[in-house]
């Protein structure tokens, strides 16, 4: 199939670019470009199931930008996946890199498909499928994909060796979050949960916060969330006393045993009735009178209709877009600062790119050495996202949007022409 008109698919911009743009007097035709993707790509994917059956399903991959270096973003496998949704995600990425200085653009992928009824056999051919669908449009220095909802570092696994395959040579570095046995990178798999400690931490220094320990809720029990969770757990400045799943939250102003809540979540499916904890409604989480709290759920958890119910002195955000633009303004009169998820949540895509140089170069480095660098990107991305803050007498939102328009306004210059 030809890639469709990207005129036809527009981005609505986050309302604090449109701010920044507005303070760096930006040109129009460089926000316009930045509305609409540069390619969008469908295909129809058809897999023989174990059944005898066959599947077909829609996939997508959307090159937004491309300005500062490769196209750079997961593919999710979700039943409700649609163009509109990839095409948004396509442009977050190119922002995220840019406000962490990751020389990559953004891009996304998705597959329309229920990935919970799938066999592992079936889901392999899912994932080699795409591969060669969109085999004309991928390469290690043209857009490289990595893992989201519903794929893994196994769907990794069998795209880059579904890739190499057809290009008649080992491609590592074609895709990111591979396992650490076939060319990933030590260090992945806790690098986005690791990256929101980080500038956490920086953020209760700059605050000048000295209380020990501080309190801690978190929306999100998952990998990011339950991964923070872990790294929290094991620092004496905090304290964990709320956490939550897709059904239910358990809450204990002590502290939360959270070898406790994981093993009964292990073994039951939810964390509801977790030993040493109450049981909360996940909307009462949000409302705890905490220190920290941390969004590691879906979209629009914070919202006009509960934001002046937040008691939380710092929101960090791990998922994507979980406070609604209105909601940012009241959190603003209410004095709670936010820790934007093009920032808080970028451990993950500055961990890709280093699992990417490492393929490029092959010479592969420790888990300390990785952390290292993790720690000193995103402890630099803070700082001068709060210098900006500081600069304009802006929040942090619409800082770390100024820092991203400064750099794709540099490239555009000499990329397209427009200043």
């Amino acid at each position: 199939m030809p890639a469709i008109d990207s005129k036809q698919v527009t981005i609505q911009l986050p309302s604090a670019l449109t701010q920044a743009a507005a303070l760096l007097k930006v040109s129009p035709s460089i926000i316009q470009r930045l509305t609409r993707p540069d390619q969008v790509h469908l295909r129809e994917l058809s897999i023989l199931r174990d059944d005898g059956s066959s599947l077909v399903v829609p996939a997508w991959r959307v090159q937004h930008n491309n300005w500062r270096g490769p196209y750079k973003g997961g593919i999710r496998f979700h039943p409700k996946v649609t163009l509109e949704e990839v095409a948004t995600l396509s442009g977050l990425m190119t922002f995220k890199t840019a406000a962490t200085n990751i020389p990559f653009g953004g891009g996304k992928g998705g597959v329309q498909v229920n990935a919970k009824e799938l066999s592992l056999a079936e889901h392999e051919r899912l994932a080699r499928a795409y591969i060669r669908a969109f085999y004309d449009v991928l390469g290690p220095l043209r857009d490289i994909p990595a893992p989201d909802v519903n794929t893994n570092s196994d769907t990794m696994g069998w795209m880059m060796d579904e890739y190499s395959r057809l290009s008649g040579y080992s491609v590592p570095a074609i895709v990111t979050g591979k396992p650490v046995e076939l060319f990933g990178s030590a260090g992945r798999h806790q690098a986005t949960s690791l990256g929101g400690k980080v500038v956490l931490d920086a953020m209760v220094r700059k605050l000048g916060l000295t209380k020990t320990p501080l309190t801690v809720a978190i929306q999100g029990i998952g990998n990011v969330g339950g991964g923070l969770a872990h790294l929290l757990d094991r620092d004496p400045k905090y304290k964990v006393v709320a956490i939550s799943d897709s059904q239910s939250a358990v809450y204990n102003l002590s502290g939360l045993n959270l070898q406790s809540v994981f093993d009964h979540k292990s073994a039951t499916g939810n964390v509801e009735n977790a030993s040493y904890a109450q049981n909360l409604l996940n909307s009462e989480l949000l409302e705890l009178s905490v220190d920290v709290l941390v969004l590691a759920a879906i979209e629009d958890q914070i919202t006009d209709a509960n934001a002046r119910q937040v008691q939380a002195k710092i929101i960090l955000e791990l998922a994507n877009h979980p406070i609604a633009d209105h909601a940012d303004e009241i959190l603003r009169q209410q004095g709670i600062i936010v820790i934007p998820d093009v920032l808080a949540n970028a451990g993950g895509v500055v961990a890709s790119y280093f699992e990417w140089v490492q393929n490029q170069q092959s010479w592969y480095w420790s888990e300390s050495e990785v952390n290292q660098r993790l720690t000193m990107a995103m402890t630099g991305a803070l700082e001068e996202i709060w210098g900006l803050a500081q600069q304009y007498q802006v929040q942090l939102r619409a800082a770390a949007y100024i820092a991203v328009l400064q750099r794709l306004v540099a490239t555009a210059r000499w990329r397209t022409g427009v200043s």
